[in-house]
């Protein structure tokens, strides 16, 4: 059984199944990988050779499987099992036209991801970064009343784009600080989940308006792609602060370097990108109101390791033709 892998580190061969009682006879499953044994992504060359007659991949968000990938790895190919929550680098639509299934990894980075953004939040809305390159440079020279000052969360509106399981475990965090409402948004309103923390379904103009906050947790879909734009910004306080913690086509960074530029808002936190990695001389990088990570949302240890586990036993599953404990129903 041929069984295409893309991450680096994963060891492993096949899979025993130990029997329940000592009259049952062991199930061994043996797979032969290929493994590409690099932190940098596979070349597509690379990738298209591998996946040739391969029954299954396991795959990066960062290896994009589309027409190309799929025609050469022919008929055999019957799983793709990604690790990521998201699938936007996946052509679903010829996945599905093949009958080749797709395993995935939500829930177990659920937690990470908005530990991320809560973080993300604070550092940006804090101009922390700032803050250390002042002490680094030379810059601190005394207590100042107004130097360096930032924008809390007490008594603040909080805009969440997305009240899905990542928005929702944000929203959890967040409501400690002190914030005072929360709003969202998306494709319809979520009563049952935003009774929690009494959140508001509210149009996207509405959200960008009153928020003090707001932070991107939607999936990228043709809905959302290009989602934060002139028009969005254009609505926000000029005090209030974006996070993304999503995609980076959700947002247009050409109008987002122009509003950060211009102070028509007050700062950006991103860990998405487009692309990714960003180019050392983009504009944002520049603005000091704008604080950028390199896509660490769900970057803890325990976290990817638990999503490595969940990827390789979503391909066996998938190659042995049952259940996926996290399968995407296409």
């Amino acid at each position: 059984m041929g069984v295409s892998v893309a991450p680096a580190g994963l060891k492993f061969l096949g899979s025993i199944d130990a029997p329940a009682s000592a009259s049952q006879s062991v199930v061994i499953t043996v797979c032969e990988v290929e493994q590409w044994d690099s932190d940098e992504p596979i070349p597509v060359e690379e990738l298209e050779r591998g996946v040739a007659g391969a029954h299954g991949l396991l795959c990066l968000l960062s290896d994009r499987v589309d027409k190309r990938i799929l025609d050469a790895a022919g008929a055999n190919l019957k799983v793709i099992s990604t690790l990521s929550v998201g699938v936007d680098h996946l052509a679903l639509d010829e996945i599905k036209k093949r009958g080749i299934r797709v395993g995935y990894t939500p829930d177990v980075l659920t937690d990470t991801t908005a530990e991320l953004a809560v973080s993300l939040l604070l550092t940006t809305c804090r101009r922390l970064p700032e803050a250390i390159e002042e002490v680094k440079n030379g810059g601190w020279t005394s207590w100042k009343p107004l130097w360096l000052c930032g924008y809390g969360l007490t008594q603040s509106t909080v805009g969440i784009v997305g009240l899905g399981r990542i928005g929702q475990a944000i929203a959890r965090r967040l409501k400690p600080f002190g914030v005072q409402r929360f709003l969202y948004t998306g494709r319809q309103p979520r009563p049952e989940e935003a009774a929690e923390f009494q959140a508001e379904f509210v149009s996207t103009p509405e959200l960008a308006a009153q928020s003090d906050f707001i932070i991107v947790a939607c999936s990228l879909t043709p809905a959302t792609k290009g989602l934060c734009n002139k028009d969005f910004f254009q609505k926000m306080k000029e005090t209030a602060v974006f996070v993304n913690i999503s995609r980076g086509d959700v947002v247009n960074q050409d109008d987002l370097y122009q509003a950060l530029a211009s102070g028509q808002i007050a700062a950006a936190g991103l860990d998405v990108t487009t692309p990714e990695p960003l180019p050392t001389n983009h504009p944002l990088l520049t603005l000091k109101n704008c604080v950028i990570l390199p896509h660490i949302g769900s970057a803890t240890h325990r976290t990817r390791n638990t999503m490595s586990m969940l990827a390789a036993n979503n391909l066996l599953a998938g190659l042995r033709g049952e259940p996926m404990p996290s399968e995407l129903m296409l």
